[in-house]
């Protein structure tokens, strides 16, 4: 049997009251399982909970992955255009030049991949839209928000390899082989 009360107020402070009054009307009465309308529903929604944090924790991961592979990238296309950059900066490069030339690049690839990404996320989202809830496989918000939030991780990915470049010194970048 379920019985089912509704309450004005906190439900959990009212259910010794009513297991109390229960007993007292016949002792014989087991009383198995009582819980609130809060807590059934934590107990039923406590997976998709998990499932949610993990999602989230994996797609953190996943964007300092490619952050750090950015940099990379970044990092050794400016280790292997030393020279060159030496050169534009003999030639009268200012740094703030330098430093747009190495952004423009590096921000040029996370652009396509924001485009390839978007598009890839438009397929895959019309074929796993029976699992969103709440949300459309094409929604506006999710797909500007992590566009803008992939878009400030990758220039700050891009900003240190840039200000690197800057840095280096035309004579010395001159004179290696």
């Amino acid at each position: 049997m379920t019985f089912y009360v509704r309450s004005q107020g906190n439900p959990a402070s009212l259910l010794p009251t009513i297991q109390r009054e229960i007993r007292a009307t016949d002792s014989n009465i087991e009383i198995g399982d009582a819980r609130t309308g809060a807590m059934l529903l934590d107990q039923v929604l406590w997976g998709p909970k998990v499932g949610v944090a993990l999602l989230g924790v994996f797609g953190s991961l996943a964007l300092a992955l490619a952050s750090v592979g950015l940099y990379g990238v970044m990092a050794y296309s400016v280790t292997r255009r030393r020279r060159e950059i030496g050169v534009r900066m003999a030639l009268g490069a200012t740094p703030g030049a330098v430093l747009r030339l190495v952004l423009r690049e590096g921000m040029k690839l996370v652009g396509w991949g924001i485009v390839l990404g978007f598009g890839a996320s438009l397929v895959l989202g019309r074929g796993l839209s029976h699992m969103l809830f709440g949300v459309g496989f094409a929604d506006p918000a999710s797909l500007a928000s992590a566009s803008v939030t992939l878009t400030l991780v990758a220039l700050a990915a891009c900003y240190l390899p840039a200000v690197a470049a800057t840095r280096i010194d035309p004579m010395n970048a001159l004179r290696q082989n």
